[in-house]
């Protein structure tokens, strides 16, 4: 089956340092880009993290600290990753909750504005754990009847993980699917508006999961002493929560997407601040100035040392000579 394509389709897998979305670097990345004519294009790359690869995780995907010694930082290749994808929507296998959100980490850290507003995003694994709840091994042998050869490699995963949907898209055509609420539908279409819905299902915001969409297209918290409450009501009550979020240990998508919030937040907020003084006409902030007097419109002197104008200067007395009389009556006054 041939996928049904307006613009290409992005399948990427990332093998990482570890699985913490925050601190956690990429190590390899494969992406095969489905084009709409058929053709696909692929492109692999070692990335050097800046940080050592633990064992425990070079012993799931088989990559070490030698191997990657001489690979570009991901800094370095960035700009070349980001125009392979171009304007492609994006798929994986667990991408929404994990390859997603590393990947916007490491764009964010090199300085790119790796532009998400208009892409579709395809998890697959959501197709399968809807339908059949197994992993991307037992998927790749349950719908294609094969095993994964070099299993843990990013480019094998990726090309299972494209098959799979192939395969899903064969195997669900016209099948039904009943949500939690007993809602009906047919949503495994060969269509990416169709297949982003079924497998967003959650309404991300940040990709990490921190904060989602309600029903009502509102952003929520959904974690923590917040959860369940929209992000702007809790900006409304506590709006600390904002800096200490801000300064925590958060992705820095869900850092980028909190901000967009809080800007639009308080756009709304400061009109509402400044309406009470709007229908009162403007006060002058000082008394309104007098004419000036002709005095006033003359040139102004050099300045002058002030002086009293109702106390005339004392006259200063004249010295007078002490004489023998005047010594005399002194005597008599103090007694002396």
């Amino acid at each position: 089956m041939k996928l049904n394509l307006i613009r290409p389709l992005a399948f990427f897998d990332l093998e990482t340092t570890g699985i913490n979305v925050g601190s956690d670097r990429i190590v390899e990345i494969a992406i095969l880009k489905a084009m709409p004519d058929g053709t696909e294009l692929i492109k692999t790359m070692r990335i050097h993290p800046e940080m050592p690869i633990p064992l425990a995780s070079s012993l799931i995907h088989g990559i070490y600290d030698q191997d990657i010694a001489d690979a570009p930082k991901f800094k370095e290749a960035a700009t070349e990753l980001a125009e392979f994808i171009g304007d492609a929507d994006l798929a994986g296998y667990n991408s929404n909750r994990f390859d997603i959100p590393v990947l916007l980490e490491e764009f964010l850290r090199a300085g790119v504005d790796f532009d998400m507003s208009d892409r579709k995003f395809v998890d697959v694994q959501n197709i399968f754990h809807q339908m059949e709840q197994r992993t991307l091994r037992a998927a790749y042998k349950f719908y294609c009847d094969k095993d994964i050869i070099n299993a843990h490699s990013a480019e094998a995963d990726i090309t299972a993980t494209y098959q799979v949907l192939l395969a899903q898209l064969d195997r669900y055509e016209g099948a039904d699917f009943e949500d939690k609420q007993g809602n009906i539908s047919q949503p495994v279409k060969n269509d990416v508006e169709a297949l982003h819905a079924f497998t967003n299902m959650n309404k991300p915001v940040d990709f990490a999961g921190r904060m989602v969409f309600n029903e009502n297209g509102e952003e929520v918290f959904n974690f923590g002493k917040h959860k369940n409450k929209t992000v702007e009501q809790v900006f409304d009550t506590e709006p600390s929560y904002y800096a200490w979020m801000k300064q925590g240990d958060f992705p820095l998508y869900t850092k980028k997407k909190l901000e967009e919030i809080w800007t639009r937040w308080n756009k709304k907020k400061t009109p509402k601040a400044a309406a009470p003084h709007a229908s009162k006409p403007a006060q002058p902030a000082t008394k309104p100035a007098q004419p000036a007097s002709p005095a006033a419109a003359q040139p102004r002197k050099p300045y002058q040392q002030p002086h009293k104008p109702h106390h005339q200067p004392k006259k200063e007395t004249p010295a007078v000579s002490v004489t023998s009389d005047m010594l005399e009556q002194l005597k008599m006054k103090f007694g002396k």
